[in-house]
């Protein structure tokens, strides 16, 4: 009876500890899951203008608008004549650019995004060479630094954050390994006692495999609720955040997380076990 009841606070304490080391895995997994999606937004928010000549009739603008919508690598194209592009430049630089200066200095134009696997140097430059050939196209623009930069820190993030979650699993591993351990620690005597009586290995190891198991769903359970909660309040205060996040990785990932809760404390409480036996 003594040796159940302090093996109590030690579960107590392997759960908690469990729970916070699957929390701080959980929360690197969900931005390399979600920072996906992130890389996706900001490459399809790059805008290719496909700015027109003067004198371009409007027929022609939309002639080559519905060329556009036909390109797979196309995921929007919008018309923006003149004087709604001068609107949006006096907008944004707070005074009446056209009065300012007597004339509308902009064009008629095709504001122009393309699906994520074409946000990239070589394939924008095909893009701007297929428009060019029109000769109703007076140019085609594109951040070309941002692109190129954006890709090069994207590739450097995803290398950094893979290093980090393989260390960070290998730690996590070995954290839960020694904390279920520790709690087996205060069953050896019984171990022991069970053995020497004629439990046969089965027997024995039956009822502390089970418990692991209900212990890592607890674990588990726990540290979901917490990343859940972290990520609505993060939401909540980055609304960008809700655009990116989809309910199938969020899936994906606390089905991660049950599965390396209950799989290592299984795992480390038989391997214990079967070091007592």
């Amino acid at each position: 009876m003594t040796t159940g009841k302090k093996s109590k606070p030690s579960y107590v304490y392997a759960i908690v500890g469990v729970s916070l080391v699957l929390f701080l895995i959980g929360i690197l997994g969900w931005l390399m899951i979600n920072g996906r999606a992130l890389t996706r937004a900001f490459k399809e928010d790059i805008e290719v203008s496909i700015d027109f000549h003067d004198q371009t009739r409007d027929a022609s603008v939309q002639a080559l608008k519905t060329i556009c919508d036909k390109q797979a690598w196309v995921r929007e194209a919008r018309i923006i004549s003149k004087e709604e592009a001068i609107k949006m430049q006096s907008a944004l630089e707070n005074e009446n650019i056209e009065a300012f200066l007597g004339t509308n200095p902009l064009f008629t134009s095709i504001a122009l995004k393309v699906q994520e696997a074409y946000v990239n140097k070589d394939s924008l430059a095909k893009i701007k060479d297929f428009f060019m050939q029109s000769n109703v196209v007076r140019d085609v623009n594109y951040p070309t630094l941002v692109v190129n930069s954006m890709n090069a820190n994207f590739r450097k993030i995803s290398i950094i954050l893979l290093v980090i979650a393989i260390v960070l699993f290998m730690v996590v591993a070995i954290l839960i390994d020694n904390t279920v351990r520790l709690a087996m620690f205060s069953n050896r005597f019984l171990i022991k006692t069970m053995q020497m009586v004629g439990a046969t290995r089965g027997f024995i190891s039956k009822p502390l495999v089970i418990r692991a198991l209900i212990n890592g769903l607890t674990s588990a359970f726990i540290s979901i609720v917490l990343l859940f909660g972290l990520t609505q309040w993060a939401g909540s205060q980055f609304p960008q955040i809700k655009t990116i996040q989809g309910a199938g990785n969020d899936l994906i990932l606390f089905g991660g997380i049950i599965i390396m809760g209950v799989g290592i404390s299984v795992f480390s409480t038989y391997r214990s076990v079967l070091k007592y036996l």
